[in-house]
């Protein structure tokens, strides 16, 4: 996390998503790659960045000097790092031919009328009613037309989040753009394109548990402060990356007052990571840090 001054304002149920980060040199790619022999992209040319692109969005500023904004960048998919029941994750190279100037991001890409209901939207969405009836009832009714607005509503709910947290200092992936249904994000991982692992897949030592835990610990804190709560926390959407904890998967993101579970999703939040770090051999009450996250949040 980084330095914040803030003050005090008032079963697998873990991620439903697929476990398996594919990992390049995979089998499950197309075509074999390297970024590493491909420093500029001059093996594929891509497109043309979407970051000038009409309608998007862009994050936070100050931006990281990794952000490439120049018009001449191209992007290209490098292939899938991540599939999942409401959005695919891919690996976008985006890079200025001829210079060397490259920065690997993470395409997060939303699905909407030609996939399945989004399953646990219901109590995630009390409190996001949009102005117009017409795209209230096309929600509710999840016309083909509901379900495409449902999609925008997540990505850009999760984009909001990220850069609300980004500004924070909660460790989270920067908010690239936002553009339509698509959510550019920084890539957490090696330069090489291997996706930094998730809390799920590691086996840390006692010390670095307690690290994790802290971190994590820290980050709640400053989501509850805010009046947030992740909303579906679990050990699958959080990644590790070297010692740092990094929150991922944040569409679903709680504002714990306005809306009528709220409690109930930032005690959900707190058990469930609880109760992971109680099976590695940390033994860890959820119970008190509920408590102190609600009284942080104004609720109790």
């Amino acid at each position: 996390m980084r330095d914040h001054d803030f003050a005090p304002s008032r079963r697998r149920r873990f991620d439903d998503d697929e476990p398996n980060f594919l990992k390049r040199h995979s089998h499950d790619f197309d075509t074999a790659w390297d970024v590493a022999d491909d420093p500029a992209g001059e093996a594929g040319d891509g497109e043309w960045s979407s970051w000038d692109a009409p309608g998007v969005q862009h994050g936070p500023s100050p931006r990281p000097e990794w952000v490439i904004t120049d018009a001449a960048a191209r992007d290209t998919d490098r292939g899938v790092l991540k599939t999942g029941k409401e959005a695919d994750v891919h690996l976008v190279e985006r890079a200025v031919p001829d210079t060397g100037r490259r920065a690997l991001l993470a395409a997060k890409r939303y699905r909407a009328a030609e996939h399945r209901l989004f399953h646990r939207d219901a109590g995630y969405l009390e409190g996001r009613r949009v102005r117009a009836s017409r795209v209230n009832r096309a929600m509710e009714g999840r016309t083909s037309f509901g379900r495409e607005m449902i999609a925008g509503q997540w990505a850009a709910a999760e984009f909001a989040a990220l850069a609300r947290l980004w500004e924070l200092g909660v460790a989270v992936p920067y908010p690239v753009q936002l553009l339509g249904t698509e959510l550019m994000l920084e890539f957490v991982g090696e330069p090489d394109g291997t996706g930094a692992p998730r809390l799920a897949q590691i086996r840390p030592d006692r010390p670095a548990l307690e690290s994790l835990w802290w971190q994590l610990v820290d980050a709640l804190r400053v989501l509850a402060r805010a009046g947030l709560a992740h909303g579906d926390l679990s050990p699958y959407n959080l990644l590790v990356q070297g010692e740092r904890l990094v929150l991922i998967d944040l569409p679903q993101v709680v504002d714990v007052v306005v809306n009528p579970k709220g409690a109930e999703f930032l005690a959900r939040d707190v058990t469930n990571v609880a109760r992971w770090f109680t099976g590695k051999g940390l033994a860890i009450d959820p119970e008190p840090l509920i408590v102190e996250l609600l009284h942080d949040a104004g609720v109790r």
